[in-house]
């Protein structure tokens, strides 16, 4: 039997989307290292699938490359609403769960625009075993070097790291060090970033499961918070990745973080189930 998919990315993070509303496909871990692997599958960094839900709209179901599975991905829900846009079976304003909660992405001009909900940044929440109320640029040695992190939640853990140059930060040997560190119970996703000026932010990303990726919607709007945390951006902030732009909003009204950006079909496809 042929199991039908659409290539997906936001930013250059790249997704294989399939339609499990009927609750057929059991063993979705297995699926994901097959159809992520860049070698002998489609290629991605996580496998998205859409769910029913009697909760909201539609579930989102979000299965990295390496088979774990995660609560929540800012660029892999404006794919998915995208994906439901595309095929005509939702509205406008989506009400899709995930594991971090109800987020509401909708259209923006050509945009996606979602609401991410309030940042979490209770250690015990987030999760880190640290005993402060906040992690806020906290020290952390690695060997002979420190660190300092500051760890939000967007529903899934994140490390934030400001340093010089980004271009040059050591993404691909620090970040699976933190993203492993005996701190983070859930393992953590770990960015780096580069303070441009007030209202832009350079990032890179080591995602947990996934490595170094293009783009990271949630690391995005944990930066943004992280930064203004830290008094070095505006609450309002355009983050700069190697995949492109994202506008994050981290709102004073209601405190919720809203991000901007966008979601691009690649292709669609078939392939065999087993």
């Amino acid at each position: 039997m042929k199991l039908a998919f659409t290539k997906m990315h936001g930013l250059g993070n790249d997704f294989v989307v399939i339609d499990n509303r009927n609750g057929r496909i059991k063993n979705l871990k297995k699926l994901a290292l097959k159809l992520c692997d860049r070698r002998f599958g489609i290629g991605a960094d996580q496998l998205i699938i859409l769910g029913s839900s009697k909760k909201a709209d539609f579930k989102m179901g979000i299965i990295n490359a390496d088979g774990s599975e995660v609560e929540m991905c800012g660029n892999g829900i404006r794919c998915l609403a995208k994906y439901i846009w595309d095929n005509n079976i939702g509205s406008e304003k989506l009400a899709i769960e995930t594991l971090a909660g109800i987020m509401y992405p909708e259209k923006a001009g050509s945009l996606i625009k979602v609401d991410m909900g309030e940042p979490i940044l209770d250690p015990e929440k987030i999760p880190v075993k640290l005993k402060p109320s906040t992690i806020i640029d906290h020290p952390l040695k690695l060997k002979d070097k420190t660190f300092r992190i500051t760890c939000v939640s967007m529903g899934n853990p994140h490390a934030v790291i400001v340093v010089k140059d980004v271009d040059s930060a050591p993404v691909e040997t620090i970040g699976p060090e933190i993203e492993n560190h005996k701190l983070f119970p859930k393992r953590t996703n770990v960015e780096f970033i580069q303070i441009l000026n007030r209202k832009n932010i350079k990032m890179r990303v080591w995602e947990r499961g996934a490595g170094e990726t293009m783009a990271c919607g949630t690391g995005a709007s944990a930066v943004a918070v992280a930064a203004s945390l830290l008094e070095l951006a505006d609450r309002r902030v355009t983050i700069h990745l190697k995949g492109g732009k994202l506008l994050i909003d981290w709102s004073k009204k209601d405190n919720h973080v809203y991000m901007t950006g966008p979601a691009v079909k690649v292709f669609d496809g078939a392939v065999d189930e087993d």
